[in-house]
């Protein structure tokens, strides 16, 4: 590793314009993109302002650590899915979840009366095809302007990417479970 000198100097001019509700897109094949999401739910809950989770993937009676967290901090945090399609039933019933689901997430982005709106793993069920990217595509164009947005999940559409003031896209490196490490509680939930 190679020491480096602190900078001492803003190496960018300070932004001067408006501030107004962002669309953040977490996508990558990494590990990461819902533990931001959720980061930036308690940094803004912290702030007093109200947010509201939307988990596309989760069942609705989840108990994972964020569940646990976000009930004691008083964040709500919704399941809409039946878990991921492998381990689904009846695919035909996941993707009716999932339009179902979206009917609710978006009622709450175009309400406008949270500051942060978490669609957490919405990736999947767009790239299935059980929502219609249009309609997120829309929803997120025409929503309150002070209403900020996280979407998360795997494979993130182009469309969806030249749509988002910020794009993070998290890169795998290195992970235990190729090692035969599996999934541990409170690192994956």
């Amino acid at each position: 590793m190679e020491i480096e000198v602190p900078p001492v100097l803003r190496d960018k001019p300070k932004p001067d314009g408006e501030r107004r509700g962002l669309v953040l897109v977490h996508t990558g094949k990494g590990k990461g993109k819902s533990t931001a999401a959720f980061g930036l739910a308690v940094r803004a809950h912290g702030r007093g302002k109200a947010v509201k989770i939307y988990q596309f993937m989760k069942v609705p009676s989840a108990r994972f650590g964020e569940h646990r967290l976000f009930e004691r901090l008083g964040i709500p945090i919704e399941g809409l899915g039946d878990g991921f399609s492998w381990k689904s039933r009846d695919l035909d019933h996941s993707a009716a979840l999932a339009r179902d689901g979206w009917s609710r997430a978006e009622a709450t982005v175009r309400a406008g009366e949270h500051f942060l709106v978490v669609l957490d793993e919405i990736m999947y069920p767009l790239r299935y095809g059980w929502i219609a990217l249009d309609a997120v595509l829309a929803c997120l164009r025409e929503r309150p302007s002070h209403v900020h947005v996280v979407l998360t999940g795997r494979g993130a559409p182009d469309e969806l990417i030249a749509l988002a003031d910020t794009v993070t896209e998290m890169t795998l490196i290195k992970h235990h479970y190729e090692a035969g490490v599996p999934a541990q509680r409170g690192i994956e939930d």
